[in-house]
């Protein structure tokens, strides 16, 4: 075993390094190739000088036009002394020169520079003239086409690394083929819907089609027809896929899905190609079930953006898409399902009737299911005993499966962190509070008088929610730094699917309590609220804009469900947008004036909670009861009333953030 794994260990063989070294040797040649092995390169007049000095012992002449010179060695060292031959070697070729390829001419020269060599030295000796021809080897056959060679290695290179994705570089053919993920119906580890917590409502929605796929005849025989495709929409990290899994498991056909950005290419008409071979492969298996991740890649609405020439390749595409969906080809048994947290966006054509049938929200989980959720995850953590999963439930309001996931996860790690030898509800609720709030800065500089300011905001907010009916809960304050805020007030929120004015107005209240405690008590207007301000305007604004709950502005909406308008136009006048502006102004004036009578009231008590946090840093529900007494909520505690986990309520105070609240 040991012996197997050394070898797999062992660095895989790279061809690029092959060139490298090709490359150091050509350098290394020429760097070695030094100017004394350089023949020197001559014309006719220093060819007839030699000559007539009897310098000359041979001439080889190759292919009637290279000439190569072969001088005396007794007559070196005389030319060594003129400059012309300083650098000539002192064997081999020593002077080269190029005939012009008259060899008549050539041989013409070279006799009368001989005969004039003869009247000055009778005895010096005849130079020796040899003719022929260069026959080519198999070196100078590849030095002559290694130029084509490479172009054409780098074309094969560059298009396999574009067809790599497609079809995994075999063919550049296969780069219109789908790349699609398989599951067989006969596989050990599908899932179903046993490994789905929560989402009963969309599991019962989506049953129908199961119950078709294992039982198809009797759908037929009363003329019923299966939906050809359902929508899976919700936020992220709910589960879409995982349930369009669950279907295929249930179902036991085989399961097919790929995602929408497989179909996107640089290539002209891949994307269409894609989707046709994914078809092609559906019906060949069908029954089956074709599931595409993320759609909003290629279903986006079309006739947008026409200027650019990627959109048309991704609405030829989509065309493709909606002809094999429902167009003049029947798939028969094909059921398609699809995935996006974009509706907004997507194609009418592909929404409607016929091709995608149905739609089904995959919503966030209610505390119901966000214990069977955890019950899921909860299955390879070693826990402590007695841990209470309705609490853990309870205290993540507003999360999905995926949020619950990280939360399991991130307790392991802070229990391993501190070498714990199981997972207790302690670390379950620090991990809440990282992912929230983010991570701890306890060494955070800070003066006396800015924890002091930090406690007493706060404590306004804690003081304020507590009095007011239509607050939310409070669980507990803090005054530890986390992320950008320097404190928090957590509360649970309740599940409302209806909002007044009264409910709205008493959040409001809830929000500005922090920045009027400061005032009031402290006499200081920080930067600490901008989140706070924030939140507040755009809770106004909506009141007045989108809900109709202004009397001067009256029953009007200017919200855009579709998304679709122009942001550079408004949908009313100016003369209305300062009606809004005003309208808000008084909103937010009267919630200040709610929040600043019950801070006057209850300034000792909010003193009183200011120093007990400074105290202790984090006080939970008990400590705040045994000073403010019975909150003003009398409600019902069922199992429905948690929804969204509140933010930290108090910003850092640093330039970005100043900065941010000029802005406003």
């Amino acid at each position: 075993m040991k012996k197997d794994r050394k070898q797999t260990l062992q660095p895989r063989f790279n061809f690029m390094w092959f060139w490298a070294l090709v490359a150091i040797v050509i350098i290394g040649y020429s760097m070695m190739d030094t100017p004394n092995t350089r023949p020197v390169e001559g014309d006719w007049n220093m060819v007839d000088e030699l000559v007539e000095k009897g310098c000359v012992e041979r001439i080889e002449v190759r292919d009637k036009e290279e000439a190569s010179l072969y001088l005396r060695q007794d007559m070196l060292d005389s030319l060594a002394k003129d400059e012309r031959f300083a650098t000539v070697p002192m064997t081999g070729v020593q002077v080269v020169f190029n005939t012009g390829g008259d060899v008549q001419y050539f041989a013409e020269r070279i006799a009368t520079a001989e005969a004039k060599a003869k009247e000055i030295n009778p005895e010096v000796e005849p130079v020796v003239v040899k003719y022929g021809r260069t026959e080519k080897g198999w070196m100078s056959y590849i030095l002559e086409f290694l130029p084509w060679l490479i172009f054409i290695v780098f074309f094969i290179f560059m298009i396999r690394s574009m067809t790599r994705g497609a079809g995994g570089g075999k063919d550049i053919m296969s780069v219109g083929r789908a790349r699609t993920q398989t599951s067989d119906k006969d596989a050990k580890d599908k899932v179903t819907f046993k490994d789905v917590a929560g989402l009963e409502e969309a599991k019962i929605e989506i049953m129908e089609i199961v119950d078709f796929l294992k039982n198809a005849k009797r759908y037929q025989e009363l003329g019923a027809k299966i939906p050809k495709g359902a929508l899976l929409a919700g936020p992220p990290g709910t589960g879409k896929t995982l349930l369009a899994k669950a279907v295929a498991g249930e179902a036991n056909v085989p399961f097919l899905s790929i995602s929408g950005s497989d179909f996107v290419e640089m290539f002209v008409g891949v994307g269409a190609s894609r989707v046709r071979d994914l078809f092609d492969q559906a019906k060949k298996v069908a029954p089956c079930i074709v599931f595409i991740d993320e759609i909003d890649a290629i279903g986006r609405a079309r006739g947008k953006n026409s200027g650019f020439s990627g959109n048309d390749e991704r609405e030829n595409t989509l065309n493709q898409l909606l002809t094999e969906m429902d167009g003049f080809q029947t798939n028969a048994g094909v059921i398609v399902l699809a995935a996006t947290n974009r509706v907004d966006i997507l194609d009418k054509a592909l929404m409607r009737a016929g091709r995608f049938d149905r739609q089904i929200e995959v919503g966030l989980p209610d505390v119901k299911e966000r214990k069977a959720i955890f019950d899921v995850h909860l299955r390879k953590i070693k826990l402590a005993e007695g841990l209470d999963r309705e609490f853990l439930a309870k205290q993540t309001p507003g999360f999905a499966g995926a949020d619950i996931a990280n939360v399991c996860n991130e307790a392991a790690l802070i229990a391993a962190r501190h070498k714990k030898s199981c997972v207790t509800q302690e670390d379950f609720l620090a991990a809440i509070d990282r992912i929230v709030g983010g991570l701890e800065r306890r060494n955070m500089p800070m003066t006396p008088v800015e924890r002091r300011s930090t406690a007493i905001h706060e404590a306004g907010h804690a003081t304020v929610m507590w009095r007011l009916e239509h607050c939310d809960p409070v669980l507990k304050i803090t005054i530890i730094p986390r992320g950008r805020s320097l404190g928090a007030t957590w509360y649970l929120p309740e599940e409302r699917v209806n909002h007044n004015v009264e409910h709205f107005m008493h959040k409001l209240s809830g929000l500005v309590a922090g920045r009027v405690a400061e005032q009031v008590i402290m006499d200081v207007t920080s930067t600490g609220a901008l989140n706070d301000l924030e939140r507040t305007s755009k809770t106004a604004y909506a009141m007045v804009a989108y809900y109709g709950m202004s009397p001067k502005v009256g029953n009007v909406s200017f919200f855009d469900a579709t998304g679709q308008r122009d942001t550079f136009t408004k949908p009313f006048s100016e003369r209305t947008a300062e009606l809004i502006d005003e309208e808000v102004r008084r909103i937010v004036d009267e919630a200040v004036a709610k929040a600043q009578e019950i801070v006057v009231a209850e300034r000792e008590n909010i003193e009183r909670l200011a120093d007990l946090l400074l105290e202790k840093e984090t006080i939970f529900t008990e400590d705040i009861e045994s000073i403010l007494g019975k909150p003003a909520q009398h409600k019902e505690e069922t199992d429905t009333q948690e929804s969204v986990v509140v933010e930290p309520e108090r910003v850092e105070e640093s330039e970005q953030s100043t900065e941010a609240q000029d802005n406003k």
